[in-house]
């Protein structure tokens, strides 16, 4: 039977504010990841060492995302978010001037540190604010501010760069600075009630979470292989626009996910997340049929339908069987798991590509985001469900 959760109010300014300032750090974020390597290029370092710097913002978020998140629990989840705005406003200004790519890179090592700060605490700030049987849907709302920034952000980046480096750092540090200004007038989150065993002072790792949370490591790792590689497929298969693929996907996540978000919340997370899963690989699966528009258009709409949903639910499902106040730590290792795919995703698949082909490539992502199925089923009881959980 489904539940009426229509009657819970979703759309608070505090919502609207949280999306503003998701908006801003990944629109910030979106500009820099694709121009830094061209940077690094410029500076004298070789095509590796441009690889390498999102590689080491993703490892470096990854590793640190559970003690970070852990932290903000202890900490508190404004104060990070001022403390983290301010950090990421000094990164922009420190890569304005830094005149050696390999200091770059070892900024990046501690860039990575604070953005998983980040965005542990804005996660953790956010669905607690969200009404229990809405939240699904909020974070799928909520989700579409990052979404958009990486519709715009990469274009809106690259355009800023054609007048030089120097200037793309200061609208990045306007950003971020944007970013501070709405963390100072976040109103304090609620508190919750504690009990003796579930206080925010238990253990720094929430590791039954990051066990559970191997299911999106093994779906996320797809998203590393076609962000890297999606538009390298097109070009060596003469397909244009290069950029198509992301850019569907994007469309499809904004088109399904806050729809597909209020039907969970009503038939039951998991009833939603596995179908998620799957559509994940049948994406990729579509994929592996060809490298033209065609197929490419239907493999993102298939695909993004899938990944845009599964995060949303799975985190609707894990907030249901985590402590109010260790959320934090929950989304460190939430984070932890996601980066650690994305990471590995885009390592490995240009390894596999470089030796068998785009089709194996792709098919070797495909393979394993249809693992995260029964390693869901596998795991999901080292997180016991409360009474009135929704399946």
């Amino acid at each position: 039977m489904f539940m009426d959760v229509t009657r819970e109010r979703l759309f608070t300014p505090r919502f609207f504010l949280m999306c503003g300032f998701s908006f801003a750090v990944f629109f910030s974020a979106f500009q820099l990841f694709p121009t830094a390597p061209f940077r690094i290029r410029d500076l004298g370092g070789g095509t590796f060492a441009a690889g390498l710097f999102l590689a080491c913002l993703t490892f470096a978020s990854a590793v640190s995302a559970p003690l970070t998140g852990a932290m903000a629990d202890r900490f508190g989840l404004r104060r990070t978010l001022r403390v983290g705005g301010v950090a990421l406003t000094l990164f922009s200004a420190g890569y304005a001037v830094l005149p050696d790519y390999r200091l770059m890179l070892g900024l990046t090592v501690v860039h990575g540190l604070f953005w998983s700060a980040v965005l542990t605490a804005s996660a953790a700030y956010m669905t607690g604010m969200l009404p229990p049987g809405r939240r699904a849907e909020g974070i799928s709302y909520w989700g579409l501010a990052s979404v958009l920034a990486l519709a715009v952000g990469p274009s809106v980046g690259f355009w800023i760069y054609q007048s030089g480096w120097v200037a793309l750092c200061v609208v990045m540090g306007l950003l971020n600075l944007a970013v501070t200004v709405i963390a100072w007038r976040l109103p304090a989150e609620r508190p919750h009630p504690v009990r003796e065993h579930d206080e925010a002072a238990g253990p720094l790792i929430e590791w039954r979470v990051l066990v559970l949370s191997g299911t999106l490591m093994l779906y996320s790792y797809s998203y590393g292989a076609i962000t890297s590689f999606a538009a390298m497929y097109a070009e060596a298969s003469g397909s244009t626009p290069k950029g198509i693929y992301l850019t569907v996907v994007g469309l499809a996540i904004i088109a399904t996910r806050p729809f597909l978000g209020r039907i969970a919340d009503r038939a039951g997370y998991v009833r939603l997340l596995v179908p998620c899963l799957l559509l994940i690989s049948a994406g990729l699966l579509v994929l592996i049929g060809g490298g033209s528009r065609p197929w490419q258009v239907l493999s993102a709409v298939v695909f993004g339908t899938g990944y845009g949903t599964a995060y949303p639910v799975y985190v609707a499902y894990l907030l249901q069987r985590v402590a109010a106040t260790r959320r934090g730590a929950a989304f460190g290792a939430l984070l932890a798991a996601f980066d650690t795919g994305i990471g590995t995703g885009s390592l490995v698949t240009g390894w596999i590509i470089g030796v068998a082909g785009y089709q194996a490539g792709f098919g070797a992502a495909a393979a394993l985001s249809a693992l995260s199925v029964p390693y869901f089923f596998a795991v999901r009881r080292v997180l016991p469900a409360p009474a009135d959980s929704r399946l």
